[in-house]
């Protein structure tokens, strides 16, 4: 055998060894991820200035308005509200929400993802004076957008409060395709965040 195709031999081993230790890596991050997934909101309700809701998923709204009917902040913040939608018009499609709720609620048209949500929601409490919100949106999407809402407001108190959708099994997640690569996919992305928002830090630092 040539000595270039010996050399191309034991770069080929080297990066399958590589790609099975980063493959290994993802998997054990990604079953500790899942057991990790918060099935309901913490009994904690203490008081926060705001409530702020990420849209995208069932439960997350009536969740919102609930604990803004039950008196847990003044304020609820709806990020990720589809164009040409009012808070009239989400009165409506929220039936068992009170009219007189109407005053307290506000709603985000620009965001289209998670990070657009953190944007979106460090603009609105840097416009209200907000110094601590009641995070709410699946259980799931909690670690990411934690991740991207601290890194946004990094003095803004954060409680979090996540939802279970009937339709994610998340005990059971190995039994459900559905639910498996939902999982999955939340879970590569939050890794990607991670990795971004490390490095603007790391960049930041060398710059600064």
């Amino acid at each position: 055998m040539a000595r270039g195709e010996k050399k191309r031999g034991r770069k080929r081993s080297w990066l399958s060894i590589l790609c099975a230790i980063v493959a290994l890596a993802w998997i054990i991050g990604f079953v500790t991820f899942t057991t990790t997934i918060p099935d309901d909101a913490p009994g904690n309700q203490q008081q926060t200035d705001a409530i702020v809701v990420l849209t995208g998923g069932s439960l997350r709204l009536e969740t919102g308005m609930a604990l803004l009917e039950a008196g847990v902040a003044d304020k609820l913040f709806v990020s990720g509200v589809h164009r040409g939608v009012d808070v009239e018009e989400l009165l409506r499609i929220q039936a068992q929400a009170p009219d007189r709720l109407r005053c307290c609620i506000v709603l985000g048209h620009m965001a289209e993802n998670t990070i657009g949500n953190a944007e979106e929601t460090a603009e609105w409490i840097a416009a209200e004076g907000v110094q601590s919100i009641r995070l709410v949106t699946a259980g799931y999407h909690m670690p990411r957008s934690l991740l991207e809402l601290r890194a946004a407001m990094p003095s803004t108190e954060i409680i979090p409060h996540p939802v279970s959708p009937e339709h994610v099994k998340h005990a059971d997640w190995y039994r459900y395709p559905g639910t498996a690569l939902l999982l999955a996919g939340e879970y590569t992305k939050l890794l990607l965040a991670w990795c971004r928002l490390t490095l603007i830090e790391l960049v930041t630092e060398a710059t600064g």
